[in-house]
Formats: structure tokens, sequence, C-alpha cells
């Protein structure tokens, strides 16, 4: 891979506010400041202001460092990636939204290849804005096409703060708004026997992340998976995989659950399909999962599902990703790191570019993570597990840029 450019360290981002804290009183008068100071107290007071590649700056202090977050894979190629800007850019002027009664080229072009990435086994895809969007309706088809209400999660995952979206996720998220809906049912991650205790016949779906990252990034058991899709096509539920985080070629494969020898009912995907530049997301199932809307094709939409300028945005993603040798770069990059990190006091976590640092404690992941701010890494602690760092730097990073981010690390840890 070649390095991304650089930063033009002349040029100046607009300043709409002259100062952080001009900024702050807007944001206090009509955002959320309490979420603002939360960070602040943690060191993270940024302001994104010049941002390319693997690197972005805060507006006003003029720190630079080496986005290690990633926003959770929406920056997978990088910020500002060229040829995804260069793509929008082209047809900017030409294409906008669209419209939702209409059928839309793009739109047929984008889930054409999406499918292909499955190998047309989820040939069926449906557009959303959001990730709890696609949760959502993953979970209503699911529900519409076994007749059954039952649905279970893994405690301490992570789909969405919307409706069905939230009901599968951790207490913490849903209890100031009131009880939970009826019909949701948390087990383990990586518990098949405890799994098995909760699948019945009243079960419509079973929906897991490949792997969770607000749990901190536990690897699935090998079999995990294949015994739970065992498990849903024995007993008539259906197996929505999330792969919000972890799809489109973060763990070394297009899907994480192409590393498990089995095919879910249904993928979500979403953040890196943006490529950073427009938001879109997409829920892909097999034919028979999607049947229930082919038989009531007016009970969804989604004005905004599928933008057009979205599509153009999420083809140029994947003419990137499927360039040959992209995929095998992500795996060497991988076992790089796991060679050059090996013996620092954490345990690192890891499938292709999908990592986490577990470290003994909250308080260590905690210290070490604003260490590692002070010599221009971000990282994130998992929000449900917070010794775990998550570890999720850009696909597109350059091997000087690989060398310099183990040296900081290593000159943090070692």
């Amino acid at each position: 891979m070649s390095d991304r450019p650089a930063i033009d360290s002349q040029a100046q981002p607009e300043r709409i506010y002259q100062s952080y804290a001009d900024l702050f009183e807007s944001v206090e008068a009509h955002l959320l400041p309490a979420k603002l100071r939360f960070y602040e107290g943690l060191g993270v007071g940024f302001v994104l202001g010049r941002r390319a590649g693997v690197h972005f700056e805060d507006t006003y202090s003029g720190r630079r460092l080496i986005n290690c977050h990633s926003n959770g894979g929406v920056f997978n190629l990088g910020h500002n990636n060229p040829r995804i800007v260069e793509a929008v850019l082209r047809h900017l002027g030409q294409v906008d939204v669209g419209n939702h009664h209409f059928a839309s080229p793009w739109r047929a072009r984008l889930a054409e290849r999406l499918a292909a990435t499955t190998g047309n086994e989820l040939s069926k895809v449906v557009f959303g804005v959001s990730g709890g969007e696609v949760a959502d309706l993953a979970i209503k088809v699911a529900r519409g096409r076994t007749g059954r209400p039952k649905v279970i999660s893994a405690r301490g995952g992570y789909h969405g703060h919307t409706g069905l979206a939230l009901a599968t996720g951790d207490p913490t998220y849903r209890e100031p708004f009131g009880p939970n809906l009826p019909g949701f049912v948390q087990v383990p991650f990586n518990d098949i026997e405890e799994m098995q205790r909760a699948v019945d016949e009243e079960t419509a779906a079973v929906i897991l992340e490949a792997i969770p990252a607000t749990l901190g990034m536990p690897i699935p058991k090998e079999g995990y998976f294949a015994a739970v899709r065992e498990l849903c096509s024995e007993r008539g539920a259906l197996l929505i995989v999330d792969e919000i985080q972890t799809g489109l070629g973060r763990t070394g494969k297009i899907w994480c659950y192409q590393h498990e020898g089995m095919t879910p009912d249904a993928v979500l995907t979403g953040k890196g399909l943006s490529g950073g530049i427009y938001p879109i997301t997409a829920a892909l199932m097999t034919a028979d999962m999607h049947r229930v809307l082919d038989e009531h094709p007016f009970v969804h939409f989604s004005t905004f599902g599928g933008a057009e300028l979205g599509c153009v945005a999420a083809l140029a993603v994947l003419d990137v990703i499927e360039e040959p040798g992209f995929l095998d770069r992500v795996s060497e990059l991988s076992e790089r790191f796991a060679r050059e990190l090996a013996g620092l006091p954490f345990e690192l976590r890891r499938r292709g570019l999908f990592m986490g640092m577990k470290f003994g404690s909250d308080a260590d992941a905690i210290g070490t993570f604003i260490k590692l701010l002070d010599v221009g890494v971000f990282t994130f602690p998992a929000g449900n597990d917070r010794s775990v760092l998550q570890f999720l730097p850009p696909l597109v990073i350059s091997d000087a840029e690989a060398a310099e981010l183990v040296s900081r690390i290593r000159g943090v840890c070692g």
C-alpha cells in the first residue's frame, strides 16, 4: 500500500467559532454538554479540523493524532480517501438523495455488488441510514417471516439506540426510558449451552455481533457460530449477524462470518460502507427471509435509505476493498501488529485489524488510553468492558505509519 497523503499543514479549516470556549457555549445551549464534559475529563476535548489518511488534527490546539478507533470502522479507508471523495464529487450536482418510490440504478448496482460478496446466498438488500435502523428492520422481518415474538441477543452487546435494536442491548441504554419490550432475552456471548437453553419454538431470531465491540472484542470460540447456526436451523429461528463494525474487510475477509464456515440468514452492514463520506447502511438477507417484504411491499420504507450519493460512495468503497491483494494486506498487517506488540502488558484480541487491547483492569486501560493520547494515538475504551481499548487503525495504514504507531505504543507500554 502507498502512503496516504499528508495533511496540508498550511491549510486552515473554517472556524465558525473563534475558540473552543465559544463553541462550547453553543453546545451548552443547544446540544449535549454533559457528554462533552465527560470526554474532556478523559482528555478528549477535540474538535475535528484537518484530516486525511490515518491522521486527524484538533482545530484549536493543532494536536495531530493517528486515528486508531476509526469511529468503529467508519474510517476503514482513512479520512477523505481520495478515491471515494473523487467518486462523490464526480456525481455531485447530477445525483442527489433520490426517491424511494422509484427504481434507482445506483441502489440496484450497489445491491448487486453487496449480494455478490456473499456468493449471492444473501441476495436481497434493504438500505437504511443508521445501524439501528437496519437492526430494527432485520428483527421486524424475522418476526414477520417466522410469526414468532422472541429475540435473543448477547449480554453486553450493542445493535443501536432505536426501538427494537435498543431492546436487544445492554440495560444501561434502556433503563432511563422505561421497561424493555417483551420477548427480548439475553445470554452470555460464546456460551453455546446457554444459547441452547434460550432458543425455543417461540424464537424468531438470534442477533449477534460477529465480534462484540462494545463488550470488549471477545473473539468467538472455534465452532461457536457454526453451532448457533445449526441450532437456529433445527428450531426454526433466523440468525442475524451484525457486521456493522467487523464487515467490509476489517477482519481480512469481506465479512467476518466467512471465517466461521457458515452463512447467516441476514448480515447488517454500515459504518465503513459510507467511506466516511456519506451515511448509508444495509441489511443483506436470504430470499426466503425477505419473502415477508415481497408479500407486504408497503410495510417498510426509508426516505433516506440508499441515498444515491451514498450508493456512489459505497460502490467506491467496494472498488477499493475488492482490489487484488487488499484483504491479504489486512491479514499481513494483523500478523505484524501481533508480532511487534508481543510482550506488552495487554492481551491483543484480534481478527484481522479488528483488535482490542485487554488490560488487567479498567484503571490500567484508561491510564494507557490517556498516555497514548499524549503521544498522538487515539484509541477508545469499550463501553461495556473498559479494561479493553478498541484498536482499529485504518486498513490503508502504510508500512511507515504502522512502524511509527508501534513505536509510540511500545514507548508508552514497553
